[in-house]
């Protein structure tokens, strides 16, 4: 029987990726930070370890949606008191806070358990073109999209 290879922990390289999210759609980049987060871009990808990169997201106000999102999509959040719901649609969170439409989206996408709020902490999403890791370097990350596409 084959073992499974599993890193050491000090062997885990970890890069730093710089995404500008001006005119991205946002459950397409979505998807392709959280990959990148959890490192299934890597050859060494382990399921049950961290083994991906740090991702910044600048930019975020600009972010886009299709169709009718902007004002038929809703974020809800709940005091945790009755009659605590409290409903938002996308177009009045952008203008509050843009930075939480990214992370509620690539949170959706990561893993619902201990290792997901762990890769969860290496987002970083700003906005505007400004942020504050450039001594780490990061790389910039092309988000694919699909030429022609409705993407």
């Amino acid at each position: 029987m084959n073992k499974s290879y599993v890193p050491p922990q000090d062997q885990i390289e970890r890069n730093w990726y710089l995404v500008d999210a001006t005119d991205q759609r946002l459950g397409r980049l979505a998807s392709e930070v959280a990959q990148v987060l959890r490192g299934k871009n890597k050859p060494s990808f382990t399921p049950h370890l961290d083994t991906g990169d740090f991702v910044i997201i600048v930019n975020a106000e600009k972010i886009e949606v299709t169709g009718r999102k902007r004002s038929q999509k809703v974020y809800r959040r709940h005091s945790g008191r009755p009659g605590g719901m409290k409903v938002e649609t996308f177009e009045k969170l952008q203008q509050r806070i843009p930075e939480r439409i990214i992370e509620q989206a690539v949170k959706g996408m990561l893993p619902k358990n201990s290792l997901g709020r762990q890769l969860f902490t290496k987002l970083k999403v700003y906005t505007g073109p400004e942020h504050p890791h450039s001594a780490q370097k990061p790389q910039t990350l092309e988000i694919k999209t699909i030429p022609g596409g409705n993407n």
